[in-house]
């Protein structure tokens, strides 16, 4: 069942529609590509995504100074257990790389991969501030050099087949030891990207969201081992095992479909299934 437009949306009803459409355009391009075709694929439909639409959400979330600041201030609390003076962090995904800016002056080195520029001049300036461009899986950092890999609201813009490759090639990068976090929403929830007020399931650029549960059974085929999820926000969380979560997915999933999606979309149960994934090398 899509979910109403919030009263707060500033956008008239014909130009989210727009946007939807868009999307779903360029989105289906992804969905259908071959890997080879994906490369440069990436950049070009999220270039063409914001020149098409230029009242974009991110668009103005980034022209928004202070609450950006903020958001990198609770993802600093988020990742504040992880990061030491010596640490080498991974971020994926980076955007304008105000959260990779902020951690570099913490930790010894950060990399940032992302698949296109969208580094800001301050940014550049910090010598151990590298700024790698990818094709949207591959990571071409030293193996076993990363200390904290971390991404947020990216593995579900990749296409299924990229995210598998992309998170073998995280736990490659990853030290002994090593913790990669990864945010990304829950298809419980879903759907997230700008479909949710159209679609049942995302067609957007979300070209595929996931359970906690699914999320476990590809980090274990990649090598990880050790899980846990982080339930909470605003810098705020507690750890549970995977295990509660994947028992909550369960229940949803005997649940009349639409019935199960309400009440993943409602507290308490949209913190809890909100997937925060911990693991560890």
């Amino acid at each position: 069942m899509p979910v109403p437009i919030p009263k707060n949306e500033t956008r008239t009803f014909e130009r989210i529609k727009e946007h939807y459409l868009i999307e779903k355009e360029l989105a289906a391009r992804l969905r259908s590509s071959s890997k080879d075709e994906r490369r440069r694929l990436y950049t070009t439909v999220y270039d063409e995504l914001f020149r098409r639409v230029p009242d974009h959400p991110q668009l103005d979330a980034r022209r928004d100074a202070q609450g950006r600041g903020r958001e990198v201030l609770e993802r600093l609390k988020l990742l504040d257990n992880y990061l030491y003076p010596d640490s080498t962090f991974l971020e994926i995904g980076p955007g304008d790389c105000a959260l990779a800016i902020a951690v570099a002056r913490r930790v010894r080195h950060v990399f940032a991969i992302d698949v296109s520029r969208e580094i800001t001049s301050e940014g550049l300036l910090l010598k151990n501030l590298e700024l790698i461009i990818s094709d949207g899986s591959s990571l071409p950092v030293p193996t076993g050099s990363v200390d904290i890999a971390y991404s947020d609201q990216l593995m579900e813009h990749l296409h299924p087949e990229d995210a598998t490759e992309q998170l073998t090639n995280i736990y490659r990068t990853l030290s002994p030891g090593g913790v990669y976090l990864c945010i990304t929403p829950n298809r419980w929830s879903g759907p997230h990207d700008v479909s949710r007020y159209f679609d049942e399931e995302a067609t957007g650029f979300h070209l595929h969201e996931y359970t906690v549960s699914e999320l476990v059974h590809m980090f274990n085929e990649a090598g990880f081992r050790k899980l846990r999820v982080l339930i909470g926000g605003r810098g705020l969380h507690v750890s549970v095992p995977v295990a509660l979560v994947k028992s909550i997915e369960t229940l949803l999933a005997r649940l009349p479909a639409q019935f199960g999606r309400t009440l993943a979309r409602r507290l308490p149960l949209r913190l809890i299934l909100g997937a925060k994934l911990v693991a560890q090398k």
